[in-house]
Order: C-alpha cells, then sequence, then structure tokens
C-alpha cells in the first residue's frame, strides 16, 4: 500500500493537501488485489484507493456532473464517411 502510495505521489498523480476547515471529507477504502504470473506465481499486489461518492452531497461536495457521451449512430455515420 506504502509502495503504490508512494507512485500515486511521484506521478503526481495527486498531492495532499491542507485541508479547509469548513470542508466536507468524502471517506473511502483501500481495494486490494493479487496480480499473478502465466505459470500462476504471484507477481505483485496492487491497492487502489476508492471514494465513497455515495456520500456526497449535491451542493456541497460538488455542483453539477458531466459526461460526454457520443451516440452510436454518430460513430457508424462517422466511420462511414470516408468509403463515400
Amino acid at each position: 500500500m506504502l509502495k503504490e502510495f508512494g507512485a500515486l505521489v511521484a506521478n503526481g498523480t495527486w498531492s495532499l493537501v491542507p485541508r479547509p476547515s469548513c470542508a466536507h471529507v468524502v471517506s473511502g477504502k483501500w481495494i486490494f488485489k493479487h496480480k499473478f504470473h502465466s505459470d500462476g506465481s504471484l507477481a505483485r499486489y496492487k491497492a487502489r484507493w476508492m471514494v465513497r461518492g455515495y456520500s456526497q452531497q449535491p451542493g456541497i461536495d460538488f455542483d453539477e456532473t458531466f459526461s460526454p457521451m457520443v451516440k452510436p449512430a454518430t460513430i457508424r455515420i462517422v466511420l462511414a464517411l470516408p468509403f463515400h
């Protein structure tokens, strides 16, 4: 777990910052996984931090969310254009 944490900090994935006194902290937990070689022997351990997003409150922890989506029909049209 410490090795994974060190790699995240070293890669600049995120950094620790001081918590504002009025901030609501969203909790989380560590999820562990084993990675194996093709012969079945243990290659390494993996760890990741999962945030408990269900504890977030709209208007307090976030204002709005956005997820860009493309319709499948649009993808088919764009892929078909070079053939016409």
